[in-house]
C-alpha cells in the first residue's frame, strides 16, 4: 500500500475548478457553446448546423440540419475530394413595435467542408433537402464497395 502525503485543503486542483467551470457554461450560454467548436455569436455571426456523416453499403450520406433556410440560399459543391455545404440564413425582418427579450436563434453565413474518401463517386453526387434537413448521398465506386467471398475450406 502506498502513502500519499496531505497538503491541506489550500492545494490548488486546476482540474477540478475547470469540471466546475465546464458544468457552469451551458447555464450562461445554453446550447450556443457546443463540445469541440467555437462560441456561436448571438449578434448575426457565423453558425455551424449539426451535421450526421453515416456510410452505408454502398454510399455515404451526410444529413445536415438548415432550418428556415430556402433551397436557393444552399449551395453543395464537389471539388478535389472535399464536400463543401455553404449558405446563409438571412435575419427576418425585425418589428418597429415591441421589443425584443430574447433572441437565441443563429443567422448569418456558415460554411462546412468535409474530405471525401477516396472510394467516393463525385460525379454521382446527389442532395435533396426537405423539411429543413439538407441529405446528400455520395455514392461508392463499385469497387470501393466491401466484397464478400467465400472461400472454400479443404
Amino acid at each position: 500500500m502506498a502513502l500519499i502525503k496531505w497538503l491541506g485543503e489550500d492545494v490548488w486542483e486546476p482540474f477540478h475548478e475547470l469540471a466546475e467551470l465546464e458544468s457552469e457554461l451551458p447555464k450562461w450560454f445554453g446550447r450556443r457553446l457546443m463540445p469541440g467548436r467555437w462560441l456561436t455569436l448571438p449578434d448575426g455571426g457565423r453558425w455551424m448546423p449539426e451535421v450526421d456523416v453515416t456510410e452505408e453499403k454502398d454510399r455515404i450520406l451526410v444529413r445536415a440540419d438548415l432550418p428556415g433556410m430556402k433551397q436557393e440560399e444552399i449551395s453543395v459543391e464537389v471539388a478535389d475530394g472535399v464536400l463543401t455545404i455553404k449558405g446563409e440564413r438571412k435575419r427576418e425582418s425585425e418589428t418597429k413595435e415591441g421589443k425584443t427579450y430574447r433572441m437565441e436563434r443563429s443567422y448569418g453565413s456558415f460554411l462546412r467542408s468535409f474530405t471525401l474518401p477516396a472510394g467516393v463517386d463525385a460525379a454521382k453526387v446527389n442532395a435533396t433537402y426537405k423539411n429543413g434537413v439538407l441529405e446528400i448521398a455520395l455514392p461508392k465506386l463499385a469497387e470501393a464497395k466491401a466484397k464478400q467471398v467465400k472461400v472454400e475450406v479443404k
